[in-house]
């Protein structure tokens, strides 16, 4: 079975380059791959290799608690340790997984960076979230870089279907050009997204369909991972908090249908309000199983200093673990076509999910007269409307906006949809398979 290519491998090997580096450490959500890329990339790159999984060694963690002298944690390691490890100068990366379930572990890092004599990874799945019960004194502030890791994001989905980077430079080069992009490709990458819309990103799910092709089995894998996040919920959570962190997470589906998709606590449970519900939406967010998109006050640049903080929509962070969470059969209308009112939900979760994939926030614009814009980006250093439509659409409000630049500051936009490349004046049309093109900032 090929391996999966991952954009994680680039940083890995920039970070072991650098001069004076500090302990990486990789957040992300459960199962988007973290410990299988360190794992693979530290084979590669050191003779030594010393990897502790605290979720399932948790003997370790005594290596960690009397003493922060390096020297100390060596010896405590090399003790316990059954096989022979050996720890050398230069050439040996302490790969230290699930870190989140030894703080002292994580305290470590500080003195490891000051030491400087061995390369340390740590990977967390639930770094930071409410509940967790580590205090903040454990995180070593300044002596650690962190990085966010997320599932496949689309164009690592491309890879993993076998499209050599050669057809994604010509998507664009014809992006850049407004040409129309030649029929086959655009045929296979309208296929391709409908696929990526329905498998998301998680590794063992693409590994699976790239394998087999059987939609069930996809179903049945992500299904699985819910539940292990439901589970999560349950173990990790506080116990007031535990209730209410499923009963958010369970809300999502019910947000994205309505025709406003602001998240409302009144749909989590009925008479429900943000001071019995925000801190259990938040441990969500922090978990990386969910992103917000906010609203703006004002469609201006910065957009961050124009979002309202209380106005937001929720999406799941990846998009076939949305589809997963909806009734069974909708992967094949979304294959078919046939999605009716819910067609907006799942397409808007799909550009939610390329967007944070691509490290960016998400923002969106909506006033109570009627205008609302699905996403605002900051584009080419402009403020840029993203209107997304998995059909032909209206984008009326887009329109309204463009046409008075003296009130909303705006002069381009960019549609997204089922259709090739075009230009309508300031709005600029693109098949919904460009948009993780859309990284110029």
């Amino acid at each position: 079975m090929a391996v999966l290519q991952r954009k994680i491998d680039n940083i890995l090997r920039e970070w072991k380059v650098k001069e004076d580096k500090k302990p990486l450490v990789i957040k992300g959500c459960r199962q988007c791959g973290k410990t299988f890329s360190v794992k693979n990339f530290a084979a590669q790159n050191y003779d030594n290799v010393i990897y502790i999984n605290f979720m399932e060694m948790d003997e370790y963690n005594i290596a960690f608690e009397k003493s922060r002298r390096i020297d100390d944690i060596i010896l405590n390691i090399t003790t316990i340790m059954e096989d022979k490890v050996k720890f050398e100068e230069g050439n040996t990366c302490l790969i230290l997984d699930e870190i989140q379930e030894c703080p002292e572990a994580r305290a470590s890092l500080k003195f490891f960076k000051l030491d400087g004599r061995f390369d340390v990874i740590a990977t967390g799945s639930l770094l930071g979230v409410k509940g967790y019960g580590h205090s903040k004194s454990s995180i070593p502030v300044g002596y650690e870089t962190i990085v966010n890791m997320y599932p496949l994001d689309f164009e690592e989905f491309l890879w993993a279907n076998g499209i050599p980077s050669a057809a994604i430079d010509k998507l664009r080069e014809c992006m850049e050009t407004l040409t129309p992009v030649p029929e086959a490709i655009h045929d296979r990458m309208r296929q391709l997204l409908l696929y990526y819309t329905i498998v998301g990103g998680m590794p063992e799910v693409v590994q699976s369909f790239v394998s087999t092709k059987n939609m069930q089995t996809v179903l049945e894998l992500q299904r699985n991972i819910i539940d292990q996040y439901e589970d999560d919920m349950l173990k990790y959570a506080d116990d007031s908090d535990k209730p209410r962190i499923r009963e958010c997470f369970e809300s999502i589906p019910k947000q994205l249908a309505k025709e406003n998709k602001k998240f409302q606590y009144s749909l989590v449970r009925k008479g429900g309000k943000a001071s019995q519900f925000a801190g259990s939406l938040q441990w969500i967010e922090d978990a990386g199983i969910i992103c917000r998109c906010h609203n703006l006050s004002i469609t201006e640049l910065p957009l961050d200093g124009n979002a309202v903080n209380d106005v937001f929509k929720v999406y799941m962070v990846d998009t076939g673990l949305f589809v997963s969470m909806l009734e069974d059969g909708t992967q094949l209308d979304i294959l078919r076509g046939n999605l009716f009112g819910y067609k907006g939900a799942i397409f808007e979760n799909l550009i939610a999910d390329i967007f944070t994939k691509m490290r960016r926030k998400l923002y969106y614009f909506r006033k109570d007269s009627g205008l609302e814009v699905d996403f605002v980006i900051r584009y080419e250093g402009e403020c840029t409307l993203i209107e997304v439509k998995a059909s032909s659409g209206n984008v009326k409000s887009t329109k309204t906006i463009l046409a008075h630049p003296e009130k909303y500051h705006v002069h381009h936009a960019i549609k997204l949809g089922d259709v090739n490349i075009g230009q309508n004046g300031q709005m600029t049309i693109l098949p919904l398979y460009m948009a993780f093109l859309l990284d110029k900032t």
